[in-house]
């Protein structure tokens, strides 16, 4: 350690650490979009292509690192553009374009560098480009370097937003007036950037590995893409320190091992993501096996009221629960206060009682939904049912109830179960002159607002007067009110 942190006080350690950390950045923030816009085998390609620029840099000015950085950067401008207009206007598969155009800049790349090389005094180390050369970064390099970055950061937020709607949203983008092909060439020019600037430090070959892989780390930890941006560039510049150090501490080539941290932070990522890790899915996977068992327990309760300690066994066989599960259970719920225990039976709570009729809604609507609406028989839809009843959300509930228009009994002639803060009586359900007032209890906050849309605030009495072609006439104050049938069956009267 006294010997490394004696080696990162040497200027051309500070240069090398300089470089790194802001190409990790930039090809972390401009990798976003590369990844989001299934871009990223451009980004290699572009990587390849520019060998070109490097053979003709040197033919015209020598061994200059604002040389290289030009000619370079022409070089995967013309190769950007070339493909694009290939693509657009001969009709060639998008990866054989990207396939034809790379291999043959790359290869004209290499034919001049070692033709350079076979010149008497002349020397350019082809592995250099290949892999990088950190350490050898000039102060020149590093001015190059920042500017590039600062350009790059400083073109994604002051054009985010056509950024953001051109990679989401193209044809809406299209009809807002904004130039998706100009977006498209705008961005190739950052990726140009990045690549050029990164040849440095990790090198034409390894760049599409500090591009995409922080980028793809990004996504699994967040999908908004501010946040995205942010975590990429974090990783990228991370990854490119750590790598350095590596590298330092080793003794072997920095770019290479920039690239193995940040695969590793990705791998990582895949496993412990809380969002959509394996580790996490796992856990989320089996919480959701628990609760769905205890779910049944409740349903179970539900229907026969009690189970005593001297069934377990039986009842757990019914439900495919062993018995030592069905003793963890219980207790759970009743922790959660969803059971009592009673000289060893178990009994629903009104809590319990609540949640048991919720399963049960959930289960003969969606048995009503897959009858009446998908068209199955009968007997095919009781498995179905027992699987989404514990995956339905109570608005999802809403919306099905209100879709099959609020039936009172299933397909097998079992009644539908009301939701808890229904009264039972609608609207659409009172008779001829009948009065009653509006519930402050609605189903949802949709027709909360309807009803004040209409001027019918909570405990309004009003008066149901007559229907015309299906819509609901009531009277308010003198006042007929015209409400549309599919509203009046969502509205709570007392």
């Amino acid at each position: 350690m006294t010997e490394l942190l004696a080696t990162l006080t040497e200027e051309w350690a500070i240069r090398a650490l300089i470089a790194s950390s802001l190409v990790g950045i930039m090809c972390g923030v401009i990798g976003s979009f590369m990844v989001l816009r299934n871009m990223s085998l451009i980004g290699d390609a572009l990587s390849h292509a520019i060998l070109p620029g490097i053979f003709v840099a040197f033919i015209l000015i020598g061994y200059s690192s604002t040389g290289f950085f030009v000619g370079t950067l022409f070089a995967a401008l013309i190769s950007a553009v070339a493909m694009t207009w290939i693509q657009e206007r001969i009709n060639t598969k998008n990866d054989a374009v990207i396939g034809i155009i790379f291999t043959f800049m790359f290869s004209l790349g290499v034919i001049g560098i070692s033709y350079l090389n076979n010149q008497e005094g002349v020397h350019l180390d082809l592995k250099d480009f290949l892999f990088g050369t950190v350490l050898g970064v000039s102060t020149e390099d590093i001015i190059i370097t920042a500017m590039v970055t600062m350009f790059c950061i400083t073109s994604v937020i002051v054009f985010y937003r056509y950024l953001f709607i051109t990679t989401f949203q193209p044809t809406i983008a299209a009809t807002m007036g904004i130039s998706v092909k100009t977006m498209h060439y705008f961005l190739m020019l950052l990726l140009s950037f990045a690549i050029v600037t990164a040849l440095r430090t990790v090198g034409i070959i390894l760049v599409v590995a500090m591009l995409i892989t922080p980028s793809a780390t990004a996504l699994l930890l967040s999908d908004k893409l501010k946040r995205v941006i942010v975590i990429s560039g974090l990783i990228g510049f991370v990854s490119a320190v750590i790598g350095l150090l590596v590298a330092i501490l080793l003794d072997t080539t920095p770019g290479p091992a920039m690239c193995v941290v940040v695969t590793i932070f990705y791998f990582t990522a895949v496993f412990f993501s809380p969002k959509s890790g394996l580790v996490f899915k796992k856990i989320r996977k089996r919480n959701l096996s628990l609760q769905i068992e205890r779910e049944d327990i409740i349903k179970f309760l539900t229907k026969n009221e009690t189970i005593d300690n001297s069934n377990l066994a039986t009842v757990g066989t019914r439900l495919n629960i062993s018995e030592s599960k069905m003793k963890q259970h219980l207790r759970t719920l009743n922790t959660n206060d969803h059971i009592i225990v009673n000289s060893g039976n178990h009994q629903l709570t009104e809590k319990g009682k609540e949640l048991g009729q919720d399963l049960v809604r959930a289960h003969r609507l969606w048995e009503t939904f897959l009858v009446d609406e998908v068209g199955l028989k009968g007997d095919e839809i009781h498995e179905d049912a027992e699987k989404y009843e514990h995956l339905l959300d109570s608005e999802i509930l809403d919306q099905l109830d209100a879709k099959l228009g609020y039936p009172d009994k299933d397909p097998h002639g079992s009644p539908i179960p009301l939701k808890r803060n229904r009264k039972g009586l609608l609207l659409s359900q009172l008779n001829p002159n009948q009065k009653a007032a509006i519930s402050k209890d609605q189903l949802n906050d949709t027709v909360e607002s309807r009803l004040w849309e209409l001027g019918l605030a909570p405990s309004a009495v009003i008066q149901y007067d007559r229907t015309v072609n299906n819509d609901v006439v009531i009277l308010y104050k003198g006042k007929e009110i015209t409400i549309s049938s599919s509203l009046a069956d969502q509205i709570q009267v007392n």
